[in-house]
């Protein structure tokens, strides 16, 4: 029922048309833990937000708002592992006033529909460094 609640909230975008709204303008802002990117790879160009710093980096005060985020109009595409995560993820930020959609199917679907993917790159961040302020990938 939550998950039905949050989708019916967002626009949900099959890869390949994620990649067009990329393409176009969009903004994707990819939400996994360091350790999936890592393992997985990264979509080239995303920017890291993990999700649990999403609403910060998103909505904070200034000096925790991530500086790369663009302005609140600008469409946002969040992508997560499997396409789950990302739907009550874009429900927050549907919240905060931004327009949302996520990856259907998540980092999976997009690996498996063809689009660019590249090795994660190890990053650990250095100690007070916070999450999700790097620049995009």
């Amino acid at each position: 029922m939550l998950l039905a609640e949050a989708s019916a909230r967002i626009e949900r975008l099959e890869p390949h048309a994620a990649f067009e709204a990329v393409e176009a303008g969009a903004s994707l802002v990819d939400i996994r833990s360091d350790v999936d990117r890592e393992r997985e790879g990264v979509v080239p160009g995303a920017l890291h937000i993990p999700r649990t710093v999403l609403e910060w980096r998103f909505a904070g005060e200034p000096g925790w708002r991530n500086p790369y985020i663009g302005a609140v109009e600008r469409q946002v595409v969040l992508i997560c592992d499997h396409g789950y995560s990302s739907v009550f993820a874009a429900a927050a930020l549907v919240d905060l006033g931004y327009r949302v959609a996520d990856v259907v199917g998540g980092f999976e679907a997009w690996r498996a529909a063809g689009l660019p993917t590249a090795p994660g790159a190890i990053h650990r961040r250095a100690h007070g460094e916070p999450a999700g302020m790097r620049p995009p990938d």
